[in-house]
């Protein structure tokens, strides 16, 4: 497989909004780490929110950022408007990592951001469509993906801060 760099279909590439409104701009995380991933206010595995935010805040000044993608595609769990999102996310975890406009993460909807991350295949050799929601993708420095966890895996597992810190090398 290529490097994203060379092929110019890194992820970091496309074009998405921010949940504010207005661009996200993912190109100013170029030569950084960033994790992706799918969100939903009303899953049971929402906690992870909490996780993900001490991820976030344990590694920014190394480079390092959580991207949060809000989708409302598994059984309705994320109905609310961008402004209840950002509420819900702040006022119950913390939340400062970014957080992208709600898109769909598969089928025909799919998002070209999560059309350059579902090729990319789990430690257990899952690829293709986004099972539920918490699912982790991490982008290394060069824009490329490097590793993909299952929604069922905590933000700060074992496997999941190895992969972070070897991406910050």
């Amino acid at each position: 497989m290529t490097t994203a760099e060379n092929t110019g279909s890194s992820p970091l590439d496309v074009e998405i909004g921010s949940l504010q409104g207005g661009p996200a701009d993912l190109g100013r995380y170029a030569g950084k780490v960033v994790l992706v991933v799918n969100v939903a206010s009303k899953c049971g595995l929402t906690p992870q929110y909490a996780g993900l935010e001490r991820l976030h805040e344990r590694y920014a000044e190394r480079g390092f950022t959580v991207l949060g993608v809000p989708c409302n595609q598994f059984l309705g769990q994320e109905p609310g408007s961008a402004e209840e999102i950002a509420e819900f996310c702040s006022a119950t975890y913390g939340v400062t990592f970014p957080m992208t406009e709600k898109i769909e993460v598969n089928g025909a909807g799919r998002h070209p951001l999560y059309e350059r991350l579902v090729g990319f295949a789990d430690a257990e050799g899952h690829s293709g469509d986004i099972r539920w929601n918490f699912e982790k993708f991490l982008i290394g420095r060069d824009g490329a993906v490097v590793a993909r966890f299952s929604p069922q895996t905590e933000p700060e597992a074992p496997e999941v801060v190895a992969a972070v810190e070897g991406a910050l090398a």
